[in-house]
């Protein structure tokens, strides 16, 4: 895409927003060719909403607690993203399960970053879930977002290794600076238009993605 056609996103997010900034900072940097066209929390006291402010993004808080149903709640949140133009809708540690409908309404244009290496670890508390199962590896994953939770075609991951003395903690930091190298990239894929959702399956360069692509972090001690 041109510079004058920058790849519009909508962010979504409800905590404090590290990968939005990420992806902002990315955008403004003109490392990727896409611009942040809104930026939508469900948590009014959310950090991460404050620091789109600060770097001049449009915002707006749809607080979930103020609507009776999900029904409810994705009717408004539709009528927000539709009061900008975007083209790709990123979730950024968005605490929702969208409805089915919801999710065919942007399939192919909604990305998802879960913290594990899917098809592993689905769902909450990853990196206490693997330390406890004594894993070596663990990582973040980048993928198209479907109706079944964090099941969607992978298309990146990163690998960090599990440490001797690793607390829920350390590895979590280490699995957050790894997402934000990797969300950006593909998110430039996606502006680029190397990478296309199409026939349920992830295209890169014009081949199907069979296995996920993987980039690798290192680590010389537990923080």
């Amino acid at each position: 895409m041109s510079a004058h056609a920058a790849l519009p996103l909508a962010i979504l997010i409800s905590g404090r927003g590290s990968n939005m900034v990420a992806i902002a900072q990315a955008c403004a940097q003109g490392r990727i060719d896409a611009r942040v066209n809104h930026v939508i929390c469900d948590q009014p006291d959310a950090a991460g909403i404050a620091r789109a402010r600060e770097l001049g993004l449009a915002t707006s808080v749809i607080p979930r607690a103020q609507f009776s149903d999900a029904s409810a709640f994705e009717a408004a949140l539709l009528g927000a993203l539709d009061a900008q133009a975007h083209h790709l809708l990123v979730l950024a540690g968005f605490m929702r399960i969208l409805s089915p409908q919801f999710v065919a309404r942007y399939a192919g244009r909604m990305v998802n970053i879960h913290p594990s290496l899917l098809p592993l670890y689905r769902g909450l508390n990853t990196h206490r879930r693997v330390l406890a199962a004594g894993d070596a590896q663990h990582g973040a994953s980048v993928h198209f977002v479907t109706a079944d939770l964090d099941a969607g075609p992978v298309v990146l991951q990163s690998r960090v290794p599990v440490l001797p003395g690793d607390t829920e903690k350390s590895l979590a930091e280490r699995v957050h600076d790894s997402e934000h190298i990797i969300y950006p990239k593909v998110i430039g894929w996606i502006a680029q238009q190397r990478l296309v959702f199409r026939d349920g399956r992830a295209w890169f360069d014009g081949e199907a993605l069979d296995e996920p692509m993987v980039e690798e972090f290192r680590a010389l001690a537990a923080v």
